[in-house]
């Protein structure tokens, strides 16, 4: 790939770390890196709905580094919830203030950018967006790590060019993540190509995470395809997770309770370890006054 100039890897040891949210003082300390020994696990709900249904998952001490919830959502159907919008800035920002928890939402447009910019930690781009040239131009002159979702039909090439896009207009802190693709087996929501996984740590320096959640679309399957991933070299996950999944919003079928978020976490331990991983300890409760 030789026109990934700036998110190749050079050579084999050519490995980045992102920093997230060094300016939050939470119970990791200040540093809090995605592409390090560490895993970096992000859990919450598929849309932000109320400031109640965000405080029940911060105060849930999951082992989570980020908390993850949309106010702008890219629906398939023009009548389904598309977010709170605006509504919800604040909530990210009492989230991640009151919790010093990393905030990970969407941005669907430019014109969004500079609003979600002072609430949220990491802008995630959206599988649908994933070959949005000028989002991501956008994105490569803004000072956060990108999290950008590999698109329904890409191919490798195609998503790291996509990275590409953002590193060689200024920003060079992207974090990958493999969602899924389509394919003509209609059982999984699509299918998580722990191959492209595995291709990704060598072709790139960039760390990579795992969406089981949208990769399955059934929250029976998230914690082994999620187990699956950590084994084949992720360095996280993103997990839709809820304190009452049946009566989520959006995306409800693939969404697992927060007790059982807690319990996958648990089980990743012996895995992260066998290679050469870690599972932070759990998220103590930390209120900022």
């Amino acid at each position: 790939m030789k026109d990934a100039k700036l998110v190749a890897k050079g050579h084999t040891e050519h490995i980045s770390e992102i920093e997230i949210a060094p300016d939050l003082t939470g119970p990791y300390g200040a540093n809090r890196t995605v592409g390090g020994k560490d895993l970096f696990i992000i859990g919450g709900p598929c849309s932000i709905e109320s400031m109640a249904q965000m405080e029940a998952i911060a105060q849930a001490k999951l082992p989570i580094q980020g908390v993850r919830g949309g106010i702008y959502k890219p629906r398939t159907s023009p009548y389904a919830f598309q977010g709170l919008g605006e509504v919800g800035l604040d909530i990210l920002s009492a989230i991640r203030q009151r919790y010093a928890l990393p905030v990970i939402t969407e941005v669907m447009a430019i014109h969004q950018i500079e609003k979600l910019v002072p609430h949220a930690d990491v802008l995630q781009v959206g599988s649908r967006n994933m070959q949005n040239f000028d989002l991501l131009k956008a994105l490569g002159e803004v000072n956060q790590p990108i999290l950008l979702k590999r698109g329904l039909a890409a191919t490798v090439s195609e998503f790291v060019m996509a990275a590409e896009y953002i590193a060689s207009h200024g920003n060079p802190n992207v974090i990958l993540c493999e969602r899924g693709i389509r394919s003509f087996d209609s059982y999984t929501r699509n299918v998580l190509d722990i191959g492209a996984v595995v291709a990704l740590k060598q072709i790139t320096h960039l760390p990579v995470l795992v969406d089981p959640s949208h990769a399955s679309g059934k929250r029976e399957l998230v914690a082994p395809l999620a187990r699956a991933a950590i084994a084949a070299g992720a360095d996280g996950l993103i997990i839709e997770c809820h304190p009452d999944p049946d009566k989520s919003v959006s995306d409800a079928r693939q969404t697992i309770s927060l007790e059982a978020m807690a319990a996958l976490i648990d089980s990743l331990i012996p895995i992260a370890e066998a290679v050469g991983r870690n599972v932070r300890p759990h998220h103590s409760l930390n209120l900022v006054s």
